[in-house]
């Protein structure tokens, strides 16, 4: 990781939360904290984790036209990739999660780095799609925006944004899919004239491995297949939302915590500090404080879900990291060396 690029997550985070500390009271934050009946986050984390299977099917059917590799194989890689993700900057658990693939399957990191980034372009759709099938909602929440100190990011900023890049980039994808031949020739034109020489070679070989982690993509069919699988996943994401707002004294409906989802990991794409602090809480905070929740509770609810999404999920892929045989820094110097 290069270290400016680390330092200016950990100072947006600080930003972040400072702006959501600054303004509670503390006393009412502590009671609501206090007297939340953790036992609710159990189920939340079995849902949690179904999801994550589910996300381990997704990948092995990303992955088909490279090579079968078995659901029950993906899943403690997902694991690895989710806790890299969580301890390492700027979502490094990706590389880490294609080095230990290809360590296991022999499965080229661009190929399998394709199929991830098509997962993510996949997750940035569907959140978007929490958002847009809440149209309702948002009519009586025009007024919602996110604090940050002289700034504010009003909920239709990031349904713009969000459109534009994800829905740009699946159709790049998509046309890159659907047409190989023509993809390709492409690239070998721009790289022809812009990479020096003797670097021409291992980026078109780089450029084609990428592409045929691509071949998923290539019917109408296996593009709905991934993306209602997609919609599978962040629906028992949700879930885990329900079930952990019930350790707290108020309600709101599922949809209204669908719209939060989606709000909160769309805000997560900005640079931050590992494991997402702040830009996670600050948008989940205000979209509760927009339902009329109290805002301590708020927070509480937010900070207790972030800490039930990250520490079993961490914990079981360090586990699996273990049983690999690898350490953590050992593992991502070797898979940003292969990459």
């Amino acid at each position: 990781m290069k270290r400016w690029q680390f330092w200016l997550g950990v100072a947006i985070s600080a930003y972040f939360l400072y702006s959501v500390f600054s303004v509670l009271n503390f006393s009412e934050f502590w009671s609501a904290v206090r007297q939340a009946n953790y036992w609710w986050i159990l189920p939340g984390v079995g849902v949690y984790f179904l999801g994550v299977w589910v996300r381990a099917w997704r990948w092995h059917y990303l992955l088909r036209p490279v090579k079968q590799v078995p659901t029950s194989t993906m899943f403690p890689i997902v694991t690895i990739g989710y806790m890299g993700n969580n301890i390492y900057p700027a979502r490094a658990g990706e590389l880490l999660r294609a080095y230990v693939l290809k360590r296991r399957e022999g499965v080229s990191i661009s190929a399998s780095l394709a199929t991830i980034i098509v997962e993510r372009v996949y997750d940035g759709v569907v959140m978007l799609a929490f958002i847009f099938i809440n149209l309702s909602e948002l009519s009586r929440l025009t007024d919602f925006v996110i604090p940050l100190g002289s700034l504010e990011l009003s909920i239709q900023s990031i349904a713009l944004w969000g459109s534009l890049a994800f829905f740009g980039a699946l159709l790049v994808f998509l046309l890159a899919a659907m047409f190989p031949t023509s993809t390709d020739r492409l690239v070998t034109r721009v790289v022809a004239r812009i990479v020096p020489e003797r670097l021409r070679a291992r980026l078109l070989d780089l450029t084609r491995r990428f592409l045929g982690g691509l071949e998923s993509l290539r019917s109408p069919q296996e593009a709905l297949m991934v993306f209602l699988t997609s919609v599978v996943i962040w629906l028992l994401e949700t879930g885990k939302y329900w079930f952990v707002m019930h350790a707290f004294n108020f309600k709101v409906g599922f949809f209204g915590l669908m719209l939060m989802n989606g709000v909160v990991n769309l805000a997560t794409t900005i640079p931050s500090a590992p494991g997402y602090w702040g830009t996670f809480d600050l948008p989940g905070i205000e979209v509760l404080k927009a339902y009329g929740v109290n805002p301590e509770v708020a927070a509480g609810y937010t900070l207790t879900l972030h800490i039930a999404l990250l520490v079993p999920i961490t914990l079981l892929g360090a586990y699996f990291l273990w049983k690999e045989g690898l350490r953590w820094g050992e593992a991502l110097e070797k898979a940003g060396v292969e990459a």
